[in-house]
């Protein structure tokens, strides 16, 4: 290389980086200024057009960098709904960058939530605007969720995120006037989504917390003749128990199950028990027993398979009731195979027709020493 080329190689060298420079002072301005929408606005599309272009030259580092500090000054300076979108953009820079997960960066993201979450408190006035706003950051959380799952080394994802995702989807209100929402979601679904994820977030406290907040189910619902499905509290404690149950997690399903029955459910066991044995007393399976009754036979051995079929066939229309309840379904159908060896068939309902024999029923005396067994869990 001859000597000129060396030096306009250098000018050329030095005017990037002055240019670079001078953008970088031109972001930091703006969201100096950023309290103002105008400037808030503004600042993002410099700092989208930033990380973007950082992405693109292969400078993954500095394009996560900038994605998260302009994000969390656009909210210091109370402009949550600004940061919404740029907050999008980091999660796709991560994932798109093949970033790993690491204790700085879960720390990072459990900071710039906290933040968001007092700056929706505290500077959003508008409760419909909030509520729009609850719902992005849940987008959001459910993103850095899947990130953490795909480039980390726990399975399901971050705990502390999956954990701060649960308590998010439990904010999430449905629409004042109408059961269902914009997004197709009512509250109960909404719930759903909570307890799922604080269930893999390996938190049955904080579930049965929410639990007790909920009104117990009535005679009127639990009657078959009126029956419309299960009440909120019988649907979001089964789908807690079958979840842990699915993922191999005896330990917290019991945990939830004792503190349930000690703190929440005022029904006589016993009675309740009687009941589900009988076909004729108007009175719909008790979510209570089809969950002592899961959690005790997956502490047996495969042995128990046929008793486990036969729950499952007993409680298969509330089960099919609930809500989102193709995903309650692939949660038994993982236990079968799990605990029972059991190997999914393309219909679940077939492969427990095949199993009982067609049509014949579980041995009275059989169900009732595994019902004792339950009861003495």
């Amino acid at each position: 290389m001859s000597a000129a080329a060396a030096r306009r190689r250098k000018q050329l060298a030095a005017r990037q980086r002055a240019g670079g420079d001078a953008v970088a002072a031109q972001l930091q301005q703006l969201l100096s200024l950023s309290s103002d929408e105008a400037s808030a606005y503004e600042a993002l599309q410099l700092a989208q057009s930033q990380v973007r272009k950082a992405v693109h030259t292969g400078k993954f580092d500095q394009a996560t960098e900038l994605a998260y500090s302009s994000s969390l000054s656009l909210i210091e300076k109370k402009n949550p709904a600004v940061a919404s979108q740029l907050l999008h953009l980091l999660v796709e820079v991560l994932r798109e960058t093949h970033t790993l997960v690491s204790d700085e960066w879960i720390d990072r993201l459990v900071k710039i939530n906290e933040a968001y979450q007092k700056s929706l408190d505290a500077d959003v006035e508008e409760e419909a605007e909030k509520v729009r706003l609850l719902r992005l950051q849940r987008e959001f959380l459910r993103k850095c969720v899947s990130w953490s799952d795909v480039l980390g080394t726990v399975r399901f994802g971050n705990q502390k995120l999956l954990e701060i995702l649960g308590e998010q989807s439990w904010k999430v209100p449905s629409k004042a006037d109408a059961a269902v929402d914009e997004d197709g979601e009512d509250r109960i679904t909404i719930m759903s989504d909570a307890v799922q994820a604080m269930a893999l977030a390996e938190k049955p406290e904080k579930i049965l917390e929410w639990l007790k907040t909920l009104p117990a189910p009535t005679k009127k619902r639990n009657n078959i003749w009126t029956y419309f499905g299960p009440a909120d509290r019988d649907a979001l404690f089964t789908r807690s128990i079958l979840l842990f149950l699915a993922v191999e997690n005896i330990r917290d399903a019991s945990t939830l199950f004792r503190g349930y029955m000690t703190e929440v459910e005022e029904r006589n066991m016993e009675d309740l028990t009687k009941s589900y044995m009988k076909k004729d007393d108007g009175i719909a399976p008790s979510h209570v027993v089809f969950c002592s009754m899961m959690v005790s036979v997956c502490q047996k051995d495969s042995r128990t398979g046929p008793l486990f079929t036969w729950l499952l066939r007993s409680f298969k229309r509330e089960l099919d009731m609930m809500p989102k309840a193709q995903i309650v379904h692939s949660y038994t159908t993982k236990i079968g195979k799990v605990y029972f060896d059991i190997q999914p068939p393309p219909s679940m309902m077939s492969m427990m027709e095949s199993m009982m024999g067609g049509g014949g029923g579980m041995n009275p005396a059989m169900m009732q020493a595994a019902l004792a067994q339950a009861q003495g869990m």
